[in-house]
C-alpha cells in the first residue's frame, strides 16, 4: 500500500479517535496493521470509500473551522475542533464520507484490549484469519 495514501488515513483516524486520560486512542490500537489487513481483506469500493474520507477530512477545514490549510497542518488545538465539527458538519456527503472513516476507525479501536476493558468486555479471542472477503 501506498505509504502517502495510508499516512493520510491513519491522520484522519487518529483526529476522530484521539488519546484521552481515560481510553488509549487509535494510535494505541495497531493501526497501521489494521489499515494493512483492512486493504487486504476489504472490497475495492470500501477501500477507495476509506481513502475519499480521509481526503474529504484532509480538505475540509476551511468549511468546519475556517482555515485554508490541509488538516494534517492545523495546531493540535483547531486540529481537534475540526474532527468535531466534520462529524455533525450540514454536507451530508461529507458527513457520509467522514462516517466511512469512523466505522473502519471504530472496528480497530473497539477491539483493543484496554478498551475492551474499559467499558468492562471480555478481549476478543485470536483472529482464526477464516474468512477472506476475495
Amino acid at each position: 500500500m501506498k505509504a502517502t495514501v495510508k499516512s493520510f488515513i491513519e491522520h484522519a483516524m487518529i483526529a476522530l479517535y484521539p488519546r484521552t486520560d481515560a481510553l488509549p486512542g487509535i494510535e494505541d490500537a495497531g493501526i497501521s496493521e489494521f489499515l494493512d489487513r483492512y486493504r487486504e481483506e476489504s472490497t475495492l469500493l470500501m477501500w477507495l470509500g476509506l481513502i475519499a474520507g480521509a481526503f474529504a477530512f484532509i480538505a475540509s477545514p476551511i468549511l468546519t473551522v475556517h482555515w485554508p490549510l490541509p488538516s494534517f497542518l492545523l495546531p493540535a488545538r483547531v486540529l481537534d475542533e475540526h474532527a468535531h465539527r466534520v462529524t455533525s458538519s450540514q454536507l451530508y456527503l461529507l458527513r457520509q464520507a467522514i462516517f466511512l472513516i469512523k466505522l473502519a476507525a471504530g472496528l480497530c479501536w473497539g477491539a483493543h484490549p484496554a478498551v475492551r476493558a474499559h467499558f468492562a468486555m471480555a478481549p476478543y479471542a485470536p483472529d482464526p484469519g477464516t474468512w477472506r472477503a476475495s
